[in-house]
């Protein structure tokens, strides 16, 4: 059997002017999928064809733009072409992604590989608990599966899973089907990460759904609440073979969920920069690690802003490292100084214009060029505080990326990273774990967010009403 698979993967907060284009993503074409650890299953799959077209990844952003949109899908549209015949296609995807001038941009890309392989391919999708589902994309799909873990330690076992069920079907000659339900809740993923109850034990009752007679997957969809789009919206998605199995499972899914939408909370130590600092200030352990919350690149944040930074000069902060701060004509400087040198370095809002900016006296300590431009970083010391300078906007979530640097965040009296809950490697060096409220394009004061386009009433945004769960299954099944 021949089975094709490829996708396009970022998250985009309608709250940010910074567009993201071609160069921000990193592109795995034919081949190279197969050496990417998230497609590491496919190399396991025996009696299938698989045939690896184009995938798209972005680290989370600002809308894509339209003309970058249009070169990926043209480009994978292309690939799948030279593909066909077809039996299946895996669609490895977001769920999340804004294009400039598309309300569902999904719904675009699965639509349009639909209208490419016909109606008798089986094609399954795999995607983040923090997409948007929309009845035009679950029309186009007989097969899905989504993360249940936030953060995401299992998205090469979802990829696996929904592909596992798109060889099962092929097999076995049984054609599942989706209903899904839609929840009028959105909420950030720092309120509803599956670390902390009630998310965790939503989600720990999954497989028990699961086990149902009939039922292939369940899902729980958070949904993007940074996306001010009418798909936006928490969901319980379910394939099956049993249409009355998967509606009623998918309500009762719906009616848990909604049941606990007052009870999520931030999992960490959280409340404003100033009392954050505070606790910071008083603390006898080490590392303490501070979250900038709405300034984080991997929830969609600009990633430029400097007000954790601000606040720590103005406090003469005695030994902090922050990492790190978007900023190509800072990292440019530096290297035109050299190591070692000092300058006055502005610092901040070279993406957004009205992040703000810090102008400061430093010193570099180190440079990192890979070979690029747009990859260098460098180091820069403030006073008694470190501070990494990107000339991308990127994460520094993993241990990796500071001991490229010759940095050890285990030796830090404060560590202050971009982030909402903190990464798989750095959740366990906090000591304690604090989020700052902090602004930017992906702040949590929900409610107060420009609601503008989202489909009424939604929790936060309203609350009050009643809500009864209905189903609705594919238009393929129905």
């Amino acid at each position: 059997m021949r089975i094709a698979i490829g996708g396009i993967h970022t998250e985009c907060s309608t709250y940010s002017p910074v567009l993201m284009n071609a160069e921000d993503f990193h592109v795995l074409r034919g081949e190279a999928l197969f050496s990417s650890d998230h497609f590491a299953f496919l190399q396991t799959i025996e009696d299938v064809e698989c045939l690896p077209l184009l995938h798209a990844r972005a680290v989370p952003g600002g809308p894509v733009s339209r003309t970058a949109y249009e070169q990926f899908k043209a480009e994978f549209l292309d690939r799948l072409k030279k593909a066909l015949p077809l039996d299946g296609l895996h669609l490895a995807m977001h769920g999340a992604m804004n294009v400039e001038g598309m309300d569902d941009a999904e719904a675009d890309w699965v639509l349009s590989a639909r209208a490419i392989v016909g109606q008798n391919c089986v094609v399954a999708a795999s995607y983040d608990l923090h997409g948007n589902i929309s009845q035009t994309i679950v029309d186009q799909l007989d097969i899905f599966a989504a993360y249940r873990t936030a953060p995401h330690i299992d998205v090469q076992e979802t990829m696996a899973c929904a592909f596992a069920m798109l060889v099962k079907a092929l097999k076995s000659g049984e054609r599942p089907g989706i209903a899904w339900a839609p929840i009028p809740v959105l909420l950030p993923g720092e309120r509803t990460s599956t670390e902390d109850d009630p998310a965790r034990s939503l989600y720990a009752a999954l497989p028990q759904v699961d086990a149902v007679p009939r039922i292939w997957n369940a899902n729980l969809m958070v949904g993007y609440v940074w996306a001010d789009e009418p798909r936006a919206t928490a969901a319980a998605v379910v394939t099956a073979t049993d249409r009355n199995t998967a509606l009623k499972e998918a309500e009762k899914l719906a009616e848990a969920y909604w049941r606990e939408r007052e009870n999520f909370r931030f999992g960490a130590i959280t409340g404003t920069l100033d009392e954050m600092l505070e606790i910071a200030a008083a603390a006898r352990t080490a590392p303490v690690i501070l979250a900038d919350s709405g300034d984080n690149p991997t929830g969609g944040g600009v990633g430029d802003r400097v007000d954790v930074l601000t606040a720590l000069v103005e406090r003469d902060w005695q030994g902090a490292l922050v990492a790190g701060i978007a900023d190509r004509p800072a990292v440019e400087r530096c290297f035109e100084a050299g190591e070692g040198t000092a300058l006055s370095l502005r610092i901040g809002g070279s993406l957004d214009p009205v992040s703000p900016h810090l102008t400061a006296d430093a010193v570099v300590l180190r440079l990192d060029d890979p070979g690029e431009p747009a990859e260098r970083q460098s180091v820069v010391r403030i006073g008694a505080i470190d501070v990494v300078l990107a000339a991308r906007r990127r994460p520094y979530h993993r241990l990796a990326d500071f001991a490229r640097l010759s940095l050890d965040p285990r030796t830090a009296r404060l560590l202050v990273v971009k982030s909402g809950y903190l990464s798989p490697e750095l959740a366990p060096l906090a000591n304690p774990n604090l989020m700052a409220l902090t602004d930017g394009a992906v702040n949590q004061d929900i409610p107060a967010l420009a609601n503008h386009r989202r489909s009424t009433p939604c929790y936060p945004f309203q609350d009050g009403f009643a809500f009864t769960p209905k189903a609705h299954l594919s238009r393929r099944w129905a």
